[in-house]
């Protein structure tokens, strides 16, 4: 199982930058794909940018250009840099790991974070 552990939120005005931390920890064999997804007040949880173990990376036509996604795979940590940040990231952000198991069938699972506050206002 692996537990996740979001960090780097805050408040901050447009235009501002924010840099969020994603730590994994636990018992698992490997973890595969790490990403970032935001709740909005009032909204569903939106897919921000997602990573591979390779380096390969997604992102949601929204925040292409601002955001970048980036893994650190020796401390199991992945990170949001946040530029130019709008009023409309205003949100909850989660991270998410999808990892395989270390039991002897070596199962594909996933975890989410608890979730820190990104706000954006003036």
């Amino acid at each position: 199982q692996v537990q996740l552990m979001e960090s780097g939120g805050g408040l901050v005005q447009p235009g501002g930058s924010l840099r969020l931390s994603c730590a994994a920890s636990g018992s698992f064999f490997t973890i595969n794909t790490m990403g970032w997804y935001r709740q909005a007040p009032g909204k569903e949880r939106e897919l921000v940018a997602t990573i591979t173990s390779g380096g390969s990376t997604n992102y949601a036509d929204s925040v292409k250009g601002r955001f970048t996604i980036s893994r650190d795979n020796a401390k199991n940590t992945v990170y949001l840099q946040m530029n130019s940040l709008k009023p409309e990231d205003t949100a909850v952000y989660y991270c998410n790991a999808a990892y395989t198991g270390h039991g002897y069938f070596k199962p594909d699972l996933s975890s989410w974070g608890q979730g820190t506050q990104v706000t954006v206002s003036s």
